[in-house]
């Protein structure tokens, strides 16, 4: 049984700025340093804070894996004797989870102002993928111009995005062990950084102006490769042909 409660995750700025203030305590506490304890505050912040937004984009992630559920159940729906737009409020409930509040949205819409274009036009503003432009486009059309073949496109439609949700999953995981690579080649001088730290010697080099210099040029050639590294990692997206016009 689900919890009635809604747990609600960590705002990204606060969530980084914990993080930050734990590796400042934890590495001033190891290191006796301010400025390398102020280092890893600056690298872990910036690395949670990043992290904590690509977290963000598991829900746009979710939404566009679940398309070719959704085809099934309007397929299902149309083919059991429901009009389409009983399918798409009936997707509120049956379809996927992460959907459902914005096709509850839809039937609250149909139920208020009772016009199906200005219901769907939102319902595919709410969206705003690949996979639902399509998908409402081609009920826009048959519902418009009363098309037969609303099926056999859905069908196919469906076809075409398990293509490239398959293809896209394939690539991923393929590039997973090399950005694992990298991100460990990326953090290594700095976990070394850290056990070298330990000694008084080291606290005292990098309290110097050069020192500083050092770490300061580190982060900055951290970050870009980081960066850089992502860009070079992030598949395409496919254009919003039937997006807004």
């Amino acid at each position: 049984m689900k919890s009635a409660v809604n747990w609600r995750p960590l705002n990204p700025y606060f969530k980084s700025a914990l993080f930050g203030f734990v590796a400042l305590i934890s590495v001033l506490i190891v290191s006796s340093s301010v400025v390398i304890a102020l280092t890893f505050n600056i690298l872990v912040t910036s690395i949670t804070f990043i992290a904590a937004k690509r977290s963000n984009n598991k829900r746009f992630e979710s939404m566009n894996a679940a398309w070719p559920e959704v085809i099934d159940h309007l397929i299902t729906g149309i083919q059991s004797g429901l009009s389409i737009t009983e399918s798409l409020i009936g997707l509120s409930t049956r379809g996927p989870e992460v959907l459902r509040p914005i096709f509850s949205e839809f039937a609250t819409s149909m139920k208020l102002r009772g016009n199906f274009d200005i219901s769907l036009a939102k319902l595919k503003a709410d969206c705003a993928q690949t996979g639902s432009d399509q998908i409402f486009e081609a009920v826009s059309i048959s519902k418009t111009l009363g098309g037969s073949e609303l099926l056999t496109i859905l069908r196919t439609v469906g076809i075409f995005l398990r293509q490239d949700l398959a293809l896209r999953r394939e690539i991923e995981v393929k590039h997973g062990w090399i950005k694992n690579s990298a991100h460990l080649s990326a953090a290594a001088p700095w976990i070394l950084l850290l056990l070298l730290s330990t000694q008084p010697a080291t606290s005292r080099a990098f309290s110097t102006s050069d020192g500083v210099l050092i770490l300061l040029l580190g982060i900055a050639m951290t970050a870009i490769a980081y960066l850089w590294m992502n860009h070079l990692g992030k598949l395409p997206e496919l254009p919003r042909v039937f997006g807004e016009k």
